[in-house]
């Protein structure tokens, strides 16, 4: 199989898809691969790198032209539709139902788009997002603490506290991969965390795994109102599998934080769950609603492309040499978690939630022999 690697043009997104050790096994297996020129740069992995790998290094048309499979981070910008086409295969982060425009893109080019977010195991785990749900999760901590400094337009509080004086209160919507990773490290850095989730068996989970300053509470309206009112740093941790995100938080529930607090939407790329959120950018990623901080970049990943270009192309790379040694059908027929993850196939939507989302037909995925 020809498999095209595309460099990243979304704002300040310097991860790439695929590291030079992946590109080796996959000419080494036999398949032809195409570095679009500069793809790994920003994650310090320049062009001679890859053509050591047996890459050979080509413009962006060539990538996505000759390729008949792309494999991406982030989901196709709009000056990227034009290369959407019925015999190719895109491999990426699609969160589709953040995006109709795109979802009618791929619908209406044919394009058979495989999302990263929807590969299920069948215990129910997304093994291809949790990588960048366990970066996302630890970077939500960090960029909360930094944007609660004054010059930031933050509270001017430290997360940990002195002693003698209370530290930060952090609040973290929804206790899965992010949740957690968020809850690990804000536990780490000393501050006073409450995690809210409504799985009550994972709020006991919680419990006997993190230890510190950690506060479980079953969510609800009414406990969800109460949390954030107090708290110093809010984390949006909330995902419902290839569906756009509930919007828990409410603008009533953001106007009665205190000002220069900060909410951190890491679900932005599925449309958030805080009511007041919209996706951002690494070179504008703040904006205050009702005196409140908000951080929601919708590709957070990005700002460590280093550590995060290993950590999915680690996830990534058997469901890549799978699809080239095995062609799309048979990889598909033989793997029921990667046939969950195809979104689209022969101009047809084939994940219910995102069907469901725009109110665009749904067709279940079948596959011809």
């Amino acid at each position: 199989m020809i498999v095209g690697i595309a460099k990243e043009i979304k704002d300040n997104e310097y991860r790439v898809s695929m590291t030079p050790a992946g590109v080796h096994q996959l000419v080494d297996a036999g398949h032809t691969v195409l570095v679009e020129t500069g793809a790994g740069d920003g994650s310090y992995f320049p062009d001679e790198e890859y053509a050591g790998a047996g890459a050979q290094i080509v413009s962006a048309d060539e990538a996505w032209q000759k390729a008949e499979m792309v494999v991406k981070v982030k989901e196709p910008l709009p000056s990227e539709y034009k290369y959407l086409r019925s015999d190719l295969i895109l491999f990426t982060y699609l969160h589709l139902a953040a995006t109709e425009e795109l979802t009618r893109a791929m619908v209406d080019s044919g394009v058979t788009g495989i999302a990263y977010e929807t590969v299920e195991l069948p215990n129910g785990s997304l093994p291809l997002l949790t990588p960048m749900s366990e970066v996302a999760g630890r970077m939500a901590v960090q960029v909360g603490a930094y944007h609660l400094e004054r010059h930031e337009g933050g509270r001017g509080k430290l997360l940990a506290g002195i002693p003698g004086v209370r530290p930060a209160r952090v609040v973290i919507v929804g206790g899965g991969v992010v949740g957690t990773n968020a809850a690990q490290i804000a536990l780490g850095m000393g501050a006073d965390v409450f995690i809210m989730d409504i799985n009550i068996n994972r709020l006991r989970y919680l419990e006997e795994i993190l230890h510190g300053r950690l506060t479980t509470w079953a969510s609800n309206p009414l406990n969800l109102a109460r949390a954030v009112s107090r708290a110093d740093l809010v984390i949006g941790a909330v995902l419902v599998k290839g569906a756009k995100a509930p919007k828990l938080v409410t603008r009533e529930m953001v106007s009665q934080m205190k000002p220069g607090s900060v909410i951190v939407d890491v679900a932005v790329d599925q449309g958030g769950c805080v009511e007041t959120t919209h996706a951002t950018t690494h070179s504008d990623p703040t904006f205050f609603v009702d005196g409140v901080l908000h951080y929601c970049v919708a590709n957070m990943p990005g700002a460590v492309p280093r550590t995060s270009t290993y950590g999915l192309s680690n996830a990534t790379q058997p469901y890549v040499q799978k699809l080239a040694n095995l062609g799309f059908k048979a990889a598909v027929q033989s793997d029921p978690a990667l046939a969950l993850g195809v979104n689209t196939y022969q101009g047809h939507i084939t994940y219910k939630a995102v069907a469901d989302t725009f109110g665009m037909e749904y067709q279940q995925l079948s596959i011809d022999n």
